[in-house]
């Protein structure tokens, strides 16, 4: 894509020319929490120009909010258009983690059929996706111009015997969270009382590990998280989350946190939303900085990046406004990824520094957890049987 076509995509969705779809979470589940609408200009040429050469991943980025949508790209070919494409481009992001918790009673069935669905848009659509399984996927889909899919789930409830891990990885799964807000088998999630992370969970780690699949922590309680960095033998990422020094939520991470995060080589994306931006008053786009700063100021600069926890307009199509869980005062979601390396070069940042927020964070800590990529067909390496889990699971 040249530059001409990319800054001309960048105005038309600053511009506000593609409204998402009304939101239907159904049974699937995304944080969000309420918040006011904002907006603001995208300041100069030079965040389009770092984000164009720049690898631009994010760790928790969903193609759409509306799930029958979706649901209608990945079941009806010609559904997906080439201005669908081109509203996905012009977000700045080249690969996307869309994952989300299924939220069904049968959570095996449940991951299997949004993998088939998966399955049939990449297979459908081979021009505008390229499936990431590898670290040399992710240079592929940025060479290419294609979007670049990371398939997970916000749960691991799915997993009921270690050897679970190995079906799903063969399905495609490359990155898991251990908990979601409750607890489960595995270990507590932050909203639940949290004993730590299971014998069971410690063995689904060890598995993870052994395929390379990822560890994330995003959700889960503080001794659950702490407890899977000292598990795992590769970095364990917080694909989306902001900083409990500076917002008091369950769902935000303490110091102690990032530092043994960094200490393993993990990564932390910032989320955009609202409630996990500032709880007082109407968060503003500084104070969305101030968690990139405050990631770098305790872990450093290479231990953080973008994890949006939405999709790329934000926008529900019933009022064209932002929905109130991602209105952040003087940020205009279709230009986020822009606006945050603005920001940060305001605030002084290096450029190359920024550029391994946009993405070159992540791509290490990936490629390091996805070192021995499986060559296409090749058998997946065997996994023991599942165990009990211990008193403190479910």
């Amino acid at each position: 894509m040249d530059r001409r076509r990319f800054l001309r995509g960048v105005v038309m969705a600053g511009a506000g020319a593609f409204a998402a779809p009304m939101l239907n979470l159904g049974r699937c589940r995304v944080f969000a929490q309420d918040g006011a609408p904002g907006g603001g200009p995208l300041r100069s040429v030079r965040a389009v120009d770092l984000v164009r050469q720049a690898m631009v991943i994010d760790m928790l980025g969903l193609l759409t909010l509306d799930w029958s949508r979706l649901a209608r790209w990945q079941r009806e070919p010609g559904s997906f258009r080439e201005a669908d494409f081109e509203r996905l481009r012009a977000s700045g992001v080249d690969v996307f983690h869309p994952a989300v918790d299924p939220n069904q009673p049968d959570a095996g069935a449940a991951v299997r059929r949004w993998l088939s669905g998966w399955d049939r848009l990449i297979a459908t659509y081979p021009g505008y996706f390229v499936r990431v399984g590898s670290a040399a996927d992710l240079a592929r889909a940025k060479a290419e111009g294609r979007i670049g899919l990371i398939l997970g789930f916000q749960n691991s409830d799915h997993f009921q015997s270690v050897a679970d891990v190995a079906e799903f990885y063969r399905r495609g799964q490359r990155v898991s969270q251990l908990t979601y807000n409750a607890r489960n088998r595995l270990g507590g999630g932050c909203q639940a009382t949290d004993f730590g992370l299971t014998l069971f969970g410690g063995e689904v780690v060890a598995a993870m590990n052994r395929l390379g699949m990822v560890v994330d922590v995003s959700h889960c309680g503080e001794r659950t998280t702490l407890d899977a960095f000292i598990a795992s033998k590769k970095p364990v990422l917080i694909t989306h989350s902001n900083c409990r020094a500076l917002v008091g939520h369950p769902r935000c991470k303490s110091d102690a946190v990032l530092r043994a995060m960094a200490a393993r080589g993990g990564v932390m994306g910032i989320t955009a939303v609202r409630a996990f931006v500032r709880q007082s008053e109407a968060p503003t786009l500084e104070d969305l900085l101030d968690h990139f700063d405050h990631v770098a100021r305790v872990a450093g600069p290479e231990h953080v990046g973008l994890g949006s926890d939405t999709d790329v307009d934000s926008r529900d199509p019933r009022t064209g406004r932002v929905r109130p869980a991602y209105a952040i005062r003087g940020l205009v979601p279709e230009r986020r990824t822009f606006e945050v390396v603005e920001g940060l070069l305001r605030r002084g940042w290096l450029p190359a520094d920024v550029a391994g927020v946009l993405g070159g964070n992540f791509r290490r800590a990936l490629a390091s957890i996805w070192e021995i990529p499986l060559p296409p067909g090749a058998p997946t390496p065997a996994v023991p049987g599942a165990v009990m889990a211990s008193p403190g699971g479910i």
